[in-house]
């Protein structure tokens, strides 16, 4: 079997020209039902899959099952906003690569300090400031893997010409699947280390709190035990004046 691996290296590279990310002004800026959802994804993302025909975008259970998992900010009125299409989005091409608690860890933030911000900072601005780094990405990319392919190409010298074209192919994928695991593996230890740092913030700031909690308890017992103090010191102040009378009692029966 012949394997022509120039055509294939010229179909991924027109691949990646046809894959192109949806402008935030395409997304619809009113609220949507989840069949309207589900109805404009698959239209969008259609070409980004393998199997076009074939393979599902986002369905309604995995929306539901998103939201249930604190991927996804739950619809409002049983509709979602620009925002949900927005992280919705990200989740899509996230799932790829990345499993359900790393996806949580690292939108989970986003949701909580940008989702549905009025301010200049908000969901669609850190969309297109993310994507828009696409076109000089895909170009870099490009250039990798012909650099990729060219090296896969002189490799399997001394290999017979029957097994040749298709050792080469074997290299060319393992250099390719070498880069997607080294980066796979960087992406991992740079969530890892984001969520161990705001796991220690939120325990130094729940230590924190313990600690005014219990000056607080603990200012509320030495007042109390100085009200004791006080309460204690009256009587004998008392007794104290009951004696001076009870003196005076005697020394005037004795006259």
């Amino acid at each position: 079997m012949t394997i022509d691996t120039e055509d294939l290296l010229n179909s991924i590279l027109g691949s990646l020209d046809r894959i192109s990310h949806i402008p935030s002004e395409d997304i619809p800026n009113i609220d949507l039902y989840m069949d309207q959802v589900t109805t404009f994804m698959d239209k969008r993302l259609r070409n980004t899959t393998r199997n076009p025909n074939e393979d599902k975008i986002l369905t309604k259970t995995m929306i539901n099952n998103y939201a249930k998992n604190d991927l996804l900010p739950p619809p409002i009125k049983k509709k979602y906003t620009k925002d949900h299409m927005i992280m919705l989005i990200f989740i899509y091409y996230f799932k790829g690569i990345l499993s359900i608690n790393d996806i949580q860890a690292i939108l989970g933030p986003l949701a909580e300090r940008f989702f549905h911000a009025d301010g200049r900072m908000n969901m669609q601005s850190i969309y297109d400031e993310a994507f828009g780094m696409e076109e000089e990405h895909v170009r870099a990319l490009k250039e990798s893997i012909v650099g990729d392919y060219r090296i896969a190409q002189g490799t399997f010298a001394d290999a017979a010409d029957e097994d040749k074209e298709f050792l080469q192919l074997f290299s060319f994928i393992s250099l390719l699947s070498y880069d997607v695991y080294v980066k796979k593996l960087l992406v991992e230890k740079m969530i890892d280390g984001y969520a161990a740092r705001r796991k220690d913030a939120a325990a130094a700031e729940s230590e924190g709190a313990a600690g005014k909690r219990s000056e607080s308890a603990a200012g509320k017992k030495n007042d109390g035990a100085g009200k004791a103090e006080k309460a204690d010191a009256a009587p004998t102040a008392q007794d104290e004046q009951a004696k001076r009378v009870k003196s005076m009692l005697e020394a005037q029966t004795k006259v």
